[in-house]
């Protein structure tokens, strides 16, 4: 008994350090963190890069700049953000990375809200034609 309680343990301690992490064409992202009350991501964007424009219905988010330098558009406005510097998103604004830089692009990603899914991203535009 005592055994299954400590091999229990063992495998829920190996799934948080788990890190997740998704390819896509503009770069990768990394789950950091899940949890019911936040999650928390590293996102990488190549050179000439940017993800799509889009909001959410149910999270915010707040960017921290790592590394490069980004260009951020929120709500049509088009912003420069350099390391160290913090983005702050509210729940149904529309925004866009890009990286026009010459390295990787990497910030931290801190959502909050009701509900972290990928299926609540609402993209108006995308270079790479997905959907949703």
């Amino acid at each position: 008994m005592k055994d299954e309680k400590n091999a229990e343990e063992l495998v829920s301690k190996m799934v948080t350090q788990y890190k997740y992490v998704e390819e896509r064409p503009w770069g990768k992202f990394e789950n950091l963190l899940e949890e019911d009350y936040c999650k928390v991501k590293r996102i990488t964007v190549k050179p000439g890069q940017r993800l799509s424009y889009q909001y959410h219905d149910e999270r915010n988010e707040v960017w921290t700049i790592v590394q490069g330098i980004a260009t951020v558009t929120l709500d049509d406005k088009e912003y420069t953000f350099k390391e160290h510097s913090v983005v702050s998103i509210p729940e149904g604004m529309k925004h866009r990375v890009q990286n026009k830089g010459k390295e990787d692009l990497i910030f931290i990603e801190v959502q909050t809200g009701d509900y972290f899914g990928e299926d609540d991203i609402v993209r108006l535009e995308d270079d790479y034609e997905r959907e949703g």
